[in-house]
């Protein structure tokens, strides 16, 4: 309980604006240096609450959509332009959207035109790990162009993600053990912990799972390359819900229960404080994906 009211008071004066202050000085001086040093800025990431005035030009920068010199900038955004607009020219002369179709819908479509994978008959409106992270980002962002850009750049650590999941899955049950062994347990007696749609739920980074405005807060992280703090919100979901947890006997009850938080702000909140607490103390800021650790060379 005690936990829960320190995060509560924490996420209540982060949203008044009374904390962060010399956080968001340090972070408009790291934005002012030419070139940007994304090292530096992965740092703030995995450190800190990225302000919300700062988050597009920061997540823009760290996902590779912008690059660091400036004097680049108007010209990589042209580019970026044309193809987006090729892209979506494409498509509606191939009849694969129109005006009524959700931007999120149309996205993904380019996404498979440009990757080749836009063939005859294809479903844009079937599920996927890449429509949900841009489902995400559309809440997020106003400019459908670098929202497409960004959500190519998260979808590639979605793919990080699938490398490691035989890790990431061990990882959890181990930290779930150790945390709360009543709780793995009764899991585990159930047959239910090996149940858990964790590939589904980690490469989509819990999109769908909780509420945008705590959501953002993990995805500063991702955008810093820490994968590996999907673990700890599953972690801090179950705890959270511990109590309904242990009344449920099979999948179905497990999985509702879990659903049952997709609109609570205040729950994920809590959930996503204490996840990024469990992830500092278990130096999760250590792990840093291929793709990150490439984009930073």
């Amino acid at each position: 309980m005690a936990r829960d009211e320190r995060n509560f008071r924490s996420t209540y004066y982060e949203k008044v604006g009374c904390r962060g202050v010399e956080e968001r000085k340090s972070l408009e001086i790291l934005l002012k240096e030419k070139p940007l040093n994304l090292t530096k800025l992965t740092q703030f990431c995995i450190r800190f609450t990225v302000p919300k005035i700062h988050r597009t030009v920061l997540w823009n920068s760290l996902l590779g959509v912008t690059p660091v010199y400036d004097k680049s900038r108007e010209y990589v955004m042209e580019q970026r332009v044309a193809v987006y607009n090729d892209l979506l020219k494409a498509l509606k002369t191939m009849r694969i959207v129109d005006e009524n179709t959700p931007t999120s819908r149309v996205l993904y479509a380019m996404w498979l035109l440009e990757k080749k994978q836009l063939y005859l008959g294809r479903d844009i409106t079937q599920e996927s790990h890449f429509c949900n992270i841009t489902k995400v980002l559309l809440e997020i962002f106003d400019n459908d162009i670098e929202t497409y850009w960004m959500a190519k750049s998260l979808y590639d650590y979605s793919e990080e993600v699938t490398l490691e999941m035989g890790k990431l899955s061990d990882l959890t049950y181990t930290i779930l053990e150790k945390e709360d062994n009543g709780l793995y347990i009764h899991l585990k007696s159930c047959d239910m912990l090996t149940a858990l749609p964790l590939s589904e739920w980690y490469r989509s980074f819990f999109a769908g799972v909780l509420s945008e405005p705590a959501l953002i807060r993990i995805w500063d992280k991702i955008c810093g390359g820490a994968i590996k703090i999907v673990v700890f919100v599953m972690i801090e979901i179950l705890r959270m819900l511990r109590r309904r947890v242990l009344r449920c006997v099979d999948q179905k009850s497990l999985f509702e229960c879990i659903d049952s938080i997709k609109n609570e702000q205040e729950t994920a909140d809590v959930i996503v404080n204490a996840a990024i607490e469990l992830w500092q103390q278990n130096k999760g800021h250590e792990y840093i994906p291929q793709s990150k650790v490439k984009s930073l060379s």
